[in-house]
This record gives C-alpha cells, structure tokens and sequence, in this order.
C-alpha cells in the first residue's frame, strides 16, 4: 500500500510502498482511509519536536485524525463489521488500567497513537484497535469529519470542560478561529447558553466565526485586549479558551479574564508566565486540555450528524501531502486539510 513516511526529522515525508496492515489480535481493526486529517502537530513532528516524547523509529506513516471503512477485524470485534464508516480515536487504549476504567482513557498507561508513536493513517490502510472505532451515523462521510477525530475531538474535549462553568449571561473568549477554534465556537454554541467572543488576526476566520456562532468578533491588531474589556464591562469573562497558546495570546488571554476565571490552554508553543500572587489574589484557575476521550468523540459525532457541529475542509489527494502541509505551515488552508487516498 502507499503511506507518506517521515525517513528523518526536518526532512520532507515521502510517498512510499510499505507492507499492508495484518490482523494479529483478536480485538484489531484494519480501515481503509477514506480521509486523513493535516495537523499543526504534524508539522512539528517534521520539526522532531515531538522525537525525544514519542520515542518513535523512523521511518514511519504520519496522521493521527483518521476515518474510513473498516477493512478487516480480528475475531472478538463485534460492535463493527466490514464496510462499516467509522472515525477512529486517535487513541488505542489497553481498556484494563484504572484510567481506562475510569473513562478517563486519554490517560491510559499502555496506549498507542498511532501517526505519534506508531503507524498513522497518511495511507491507504491503517491498524487500530476495536475501542479506536466510532461507527458513523449513515448521513456523514469519512473525508468530512476525519479532522474531529483530534482537532475536532481535542475543542469539544476543552469546550466540555468549560461548558460545566458557563451559565447563561456569562461571557466566553475564543482565542484561535482557525483548524481547532472553528470546531470550538460551534461546541460552545450547542453545549451552552454564553455569550462567545472570538479574537483572530485572520479577517476570513473572524468572518467564519460569524457564521457558526460567535456574538461578536474581535480583530487581533493590537486592541484585542481593550475591545473584550469593553465588551464585558470592564470586568473581563468567565472563560477564556487558547486555541493559540503563542505569539502573545497568552498575555491577552490572562489580560481578558475576570476573577476567579478559567483559562483553558489548547494551543502551545509559549510559556505560561504568571506572578504566584495574581493567581492568588484574582483566584483564577488554568486548566490544560489533552485529546478528549472515546466518549468525547461519540458525543461529537452526535453533534455532527446532528449538522450542530461541521468541519470546514480544503481536500488534498494523498499525493500531494506536500502541498498540503506548506499550505498548513504558510497557514493558507481554510478550515483543516485532508489528505484522501
């Protein structure tokens, strides 16, 4: 089958032939890929960001946002057949340690993820594990939710959190309309009753945000933290969530939250950098968000094939992942790139 394989870290993957996927256990699930997600992420895997965490041998397949048909199945899955849709969590998960259980599995102590440690789904074929597998409602498509499963997943995962602090007349900041932030405003808008606010430096994703729920839009050109100000009468909001986490957003967003608020970080790439005595003194709460569970992502797809929550996509044929990732790094792609085989 083809794969797009990183050989060395600052190096550009290449499109390769490599052995297909076998079922080995009884709980593996092959799935054809119908779409695969391009993620900020994997840009800096390329960078070897991510080389000393992973732990990874190189060569191997990038793409960890993945959806398709289910191929093949080992003999103890029941729950999905071939031919099935299906999206994949990011996660293969052991089921038995006390996070599994717990549900709690994106803290499993004996997982894989593949596209980060393992084999990802920039191919035709990729191997999962059963409790990877999200059977898709008949109305949605693998090449148009694939993102979901960790942009979309990781936003709705934030927006979750948030959302048990949010009550109607409370004011939310969106830092970051882009891949994540889009996902984000349309979590908020159907988990809750605030009031959003989103900041961008983009007009388009301002524009975007617009559409798909925002009640009010804020341009990042300096004024960004004197504008929500004024928008939430000088008392700044309840929630500020960081899709961005660099570059100043995370002086703005400390800057745009009230007391005893919470500030959700997403994105990353800065340093959170915070006099001990503000935090005590304004009692304000930072909150970090990792990829959402397995039954974050069903509750997303919910949302999905409910049209509550859609993924704006630019579409990539697998042969042109270059292209696709300098559009992502020059930060030209609307929405998220998909790579389709």
């Amino acid at each position: 089958m083809r794969a797009v394989q990183l050989g060395a870290y600052d190096k550009s993957p290449e499109l390769t032939e490599v052995p297909d996927p076998t079922v080995t256990g009884p709980l593996d699930v092959i799935v054809r890929i119908g779409g695969a997600g391009v993620c900020r992420t994997d840009l800096h895997i390329i960078e070897g960001q991510w080389a000393e965490k992973s732990g990874v041998t190189l060569p191997y397949t990038l793409g960890h946002e993945n959806a398709g048909w289910v191929q093949e199945t080992g003999s103890a899955v029941t729950h999905v057949s071939p031919g099935d849709k299906v999206i994949l969590h990011p996660m293969a998960t052991c089921g038995l340690c006390m996070a599994c259980r717990a549900g709690d599995d994106v803290h499993c102590t004996d997982s894989v993820f593949p596209g980060i440690n393992a084999d990802g789904g920039f191919a035709d074929l990729l191997k999962t594990n059963a409790r990877a597998v999200v059977k898709l409602d008949d109305s949605l498509e693998p090449a148009d939710v694939a993102a979901l499963a960790d942009a979309g997943l990781t936003a709705y995962h934030a927006v979750r959190k948030a959302s048990r602090r949010l009550r109607p007349g409370h004011r939310v900041v969106v830092i970051g309309a882009g891949g994540l932030g889009h996902i984000g405003v349309q979590a908020l808008a159907a988990l809750t009753a605030a009031e959003i606010i989103v900041v961008d430096r983009s007009e388009g994703a301002l524009a975007l945000a617009a559409e798909i729920g925002a009640d009010h839009t804020v341009p990042a050109d300096g004024t960004q933290v004197a504008a929500v100000q004024e928008l939430t009468g000088g008392e700044g909001a309840e929630v500020v969530i960081d899709f961005v986490g660099e570059g100043g957003a995370i002086e703005d967003g400390v800057a745009m939250l009230r007391r005893a608020g919470d500030y959700h970080v997403i994105g990353y790439g800065g340093e959170l950098r915070v006099p001990t005595i503000d935090v005590i003194s304004t009692e304000i709460n930072f909150i970090g968000n990792l990829v959402g569970s397995y039954t974050d992502l069903v509750e997303l797809m919910a949302l999905a094939a409910r049209g509550e929550v859609t993924l704006h996509t630019t579409a990539y044929p697998l042969t042109d992942h270059a292209r696709a990732l300098t559009d992502l790094d020059r930060g030209e792609v609307r929405g998220r790139a998909i790579l389709i085989p």
